[in-house]
């Protein structure tokens, strides 16, 4: 493999390397791990292939896929460095593991919701659909990177009315700026700040499990924010 990023996989019991599987490729916030996302995706685990993605940069306690030079100001190159590096990643395993081409998931938080939106926005029918948590999209990406989202695209959108980094606006904004290109968006406004509460860990876990057509399970897992 040539990615540089550390990740780590978790496959479904029972993995069959004959079989097909819906894969989640899992990114985290500003000063977290893939450790973090790993156990939010935890629940998913028994029918999708979770792959938690480490940020390239330390920051903090933790690590970063970029650095901002003001709240929704990324360093532009560091950004574009993490949108070419995460896309290779996700080539190679696609490669690598049973990853069904047509059930491709991105899943993020803050920064890693952010890089979900992006990477859907450019990698085209690659991408299935993507839950981005507590983001925006930046200007320069709206503006000077070249958009080919797939049409077929499903987008879960959240983002809380307490968010202190983030203001609402901003969800409201990333749920507008998608409509333009499917018609499949899922916006979920939600009570809480910047944080996953157990009533939107819920939905995220009902959207991935419909939009992939697997076997739905009771909900499990985190119980409290």
């Amino acid at each position: 493999m040539n990615s540089t990023y550390i990740h780590e996989v978790k496959l479904p019991p029972h993995y069959d390397k004959i079989q097909q599987y819906p894969v989640i490729f899992a990114l985290h916030g500003m000063g977290s791990d893939e450790q973090d996302m790993l156990r939010l995706m935890e629940p998913l685990s028994s029918d999708f292939i979770i792959v938690a993605i480490r940020g390239p940069i330390v920051q903090g306690g933790g690590y970063a896929y970029f650095q901002i030079k003001s709240i929704g100001n990324p360093v532009r190159e560091l950004y574009d460095a993490s949108v070419q590096g995460l896309q290779q990643l996700i080539i190679e395993l696609s490669a690598q593991y049973a990853i069904d081409p047509a059930r491709r998931y991105i899943a993020g938080f803050s920064q890693g919701g952010i890089m979900a939106m992006t990477l859907a926005l450019v990698m085209g029918d690659a991408i299935k659909g993507i839950v981005a948590m507590s983001g925006y999209i930046p200007q320069f990406v709206k503006e000077e990177y070249a958009l080919q989202p797939s049409s077929n695209l499903s987008a879960f959108i959240s983002h809380g009315d307490q968010d202190h980094l983030f203001p609402l606006q901003l969800g409201e904004d990333n749920a507008s700026f998608f409509q333009n290109y499917t018609n499949q968006v899922t916006y979920v406004p939600y009570s809480g700040g910047h944080h996953v509460t157990p009533e939107l860990y819920a939905q995220l876990q009902h959207f991935l499990r419909t939009d992939a057509q697997v076997t739905a399970e009771d909900m499990k897992g985190m119980t409290e924010s």
